[in-house]
């Protein structure tokens, strides 16, 4: 395989990667997955794709294309005689599975640590839990049909109904319904899975329909440079883990594999979310010359982790990281977050085969609030819902999941789930500075609702002995404009506001984020997700009560200065992001970007919003890069 200009690879910290070893041996057979690629006679025509960035960084070498490998299936029908046969077959099958299952999360964890092995252990749970065995029985029995179509149609079931559902947090959750569909049917048709990266002749980038969470836990920096996907989303945990091997990744391409078969090699930008098929000479200089760049710029970011966020006029900022798994806390103590921000705490729920206990949630706040060593840590109540939990808690599939039963109005229906994750949340606030966010809530009613339970369980916990925090903190999610416009009665009952930008920008423009048929009307910069935005910052601080942006918004550079020129001065984010924000905000001055966020309110399109963000962020990264003195 060339190579490129001078057969060179690049990772994604911008260094060149550590070259295969050459082979000893007669190497093995190519894998039919992988696509054969013929050698052009000429230079390819340069191709650039856009999809969605889901962990940053520049990865260039080689393309390998992964195809997707059908199983040969047995007919789908059984003589009667047959079925208690088959039925054997499928605990048999189930049994191996697990097993194997359970021997990937072991290396999982040793490799990638306790909250990414737990992508690994639900899959264990999944596939050992008695419903799927009986559902799976049940159709061998009553159809007379084969395990592995029985097997198929069960989760191929639970797959297509997370797929439909709104929520793109979920929605990618149908990856990991497929991933112990193929153990499962792998082990029914006598294949063992086998990794892809065994026929890597060099360390290549890695093009696929879709990575399986377990594909994903396998995958060696060291021979994948980096990865794009199809299908997928931020939310796939096929993301998270490529985040936590720092391998550059992009998913949510689209019609990717067709045009890559015949290509040679790519460039892979996981910050811009590009993928760059065949790169002109030009290009691939320029993205080489990027990646070293990048490389030393993290460099010099990671030295300023201790530095204060203050603007060059005196002005305080807390940057906060969003989190999922408890270990991430980590990474938001290596980037000098003031504490979390954002700790969502559906994982708990998602990897479970039924609703946590309490005793399982409180371990899991506690070690949290414990590991940030005296930071504060938000943590979200359930922000799930029926129609999103249906396989593990019963209720159906609603037609338009993002207006129906979800988020605070789910745990208000559900009170016996709402009150056990309140009593292991307030009995968690005892060990350090806890403070609890209500998510999408839309009426006075539902708040009201939601802190009566929240004091009863307070006295229950009480009334047991049992130490708590007082006056514990409770704010909002403000994610509809009903909240928003009513954020002044809102702010005489909260101690805080956290604004939900994803879900705003999707309610207020009446576009479905995770729709690609509308994504160009799906922007947080319109004029107005704007000035709702700029009403709900302007009741907090008539009302003396902190106001922060956790949704993307939050992380995203071209609106830092916006949100600090309304008198934003908390934002929350992913970690990785944490640095690039901080050493911007310290190239703020306050008055110029109130200037920017009075103009960008007068303003009638998004695209003069954008054009005027773009114009003012320029010269502060300059100033920010100088190393102007900021406090």
């Amino acid at each position: 395989m060339t190579l490129g200009i001078d057969d060179t690879s690049w990772n994604g910290d911008g260094r060149p990667a550590t070259p295969a070893a050459a082979p000893t041996s007669t190497p093995p057979s190519p894998d039919p997955a992988l696509a054969a690629r013929p050698e052009p006679a000429e230079t390819a025509p340069e191709q650039v794709f856009r999809g969605i960035g889901v962990s940053p960084g520049i990865a260039i070498g080689p393309v390998v294309v992964l195809d997707h490998q059908g199983l040969r299936l047995p007919p789908r029908k059984v003589a009667a005689e047959a079925v208690a046969a088959e039925v054997a077959r499928l605990d048999e099958a189930l049994a191996a599975a697990a097993a194997e299952c359970a021997q990937a999360e072991a290396e999982a964890r040793q490799r990638l640590g306790p909250q990414y092995a737990e992508i690994l252990a639900a899959h264990t749970a999944m596939i050992g839990d008695p419903q799927l065995r009986a559902d799976a029985r049940g159709r061998i029995e009553q159809h007379r049909i084969s395990a592995e179509h029985a097997v198929i149609e069960v989760l191929e079931g639970h797959a297509g109904r997370l797929e439909s559902l709104a929520d793109s947090h979920l929605a990618a959750r149908a990856a990991d319904v497929r991933d112990i569909e193929a153990r499962i049917v792998g082990k029914l048709a006598g294949r063992r899975p086998k990794s892809f990266q065994d026929d890597l002749a060099a360390p290549s980038l890695v093009l696929a329909h879709d990575l399986t969470p377990s594909d994903a836990a396998q995958l060696d920096p060291r021979r994948v440079l980096g990865f794009a996907t199809e299908a997928g989303g931020r939310a796939s945990h096929t993301a998270i883990v490529a985040a936590a091997l720092e391998i550059p990744a992009v998913a949510g391409v689209g019609s990717l594999l067709d045009h890559a078969r015949s290509a040679r090699r790519a460039i892979l930008d996981g910050e811009e979310g590009l993928v760059i098929l065949d790169p002109a000479p030009p290009t691939l200089e320029r993205y080489q010359a990027a990646a070293e760049q990048r490389s030393a710029r993290y460099r010099t970011l990671s030295e300023e982790a201790g530095l204060p966020a203050v603007t060059l006029d005196g002005a305080e900022v807390g940057l906060w990281g969003n989190i999922e798994f408890v270990d991430e806390a980590a990474a938001c103590l290596k980037w000098g977050a003031a504490g979390v921000g954002l700790y969502r705490t559906e994982f708990l729920y998602l990897r479970s085969i039924a609703p946590p206990t309490e005793e399982e949630q409180f371990e899991a706040y506690a070690e949290a609030v414990r590991s940030l060593q005296g930071r504060p840590i938000v943590i979200r109540t359930l922000d799930l819902g029926a129609d999103k939990l249906s396989p593990h808690l019963g209720g159906g599939v609603e037609a338009n999941p993002a207006l129906g039963l979800r988020s605070l109005r789910f745990s208000l229906r559900r009170p016996e789930l709402f009150r056990t994750q309140l009593r292991a949340l307030l009995r968690a606030s005892a060990l350090g500075d806890v403070r609890v966010l209500l998510p999408l809530v839309t009426t006075l009613d539902e708040l009201r609702r939601a802190r009566a339970v929240l004091g009863e369980v307070a006295a229950e916990l009480r009334a047991e002995g049992r130490p708590l925090r007082e006056a514990l903190p409770v704010g909002i999610m403000v994610e509809v404009p009903a909240s928003a416009l009513m954020a002044d009665r809102f702010a005489k009952e909260v101690d805080f506001f956290s604004i939900g930008t994803n879900d705003l920008i999707q309610y207020t423009l009446a576009v479905d984020r995770t729709n690609e048929t509308v994504a160009d009307l799906y922007s947080a910069a319109d004029p107005a997700v704007l000035r709702l935005i700029a009403r709900v910052v302007e009741a907090a601080a008539a009302r003396g009560i902190p106001c922060g942006v956790c949704g993307s918004m939050g992380g995203e550079l071209l609106y830092t200065t916006f949100l600090l020129g309304l008198g934003v001065r908390e934002l929350s984010m992913p970690p990785h992001q944490l640095p690039e924000v901080r050493r911007l905000i310290r190239g703020v001055r306050l008055d110029r970007a109130r200037e920017v966020a009075a103009e960008a309110l007068r303003l009638d399109t998004a695209g003069e919003v954008v054009a005027l963000l773009e114009s003012a962020l320029l010269p502060m990264i300059s100033d920010a890069a100088t190393g102007a003195p900021a406090g």
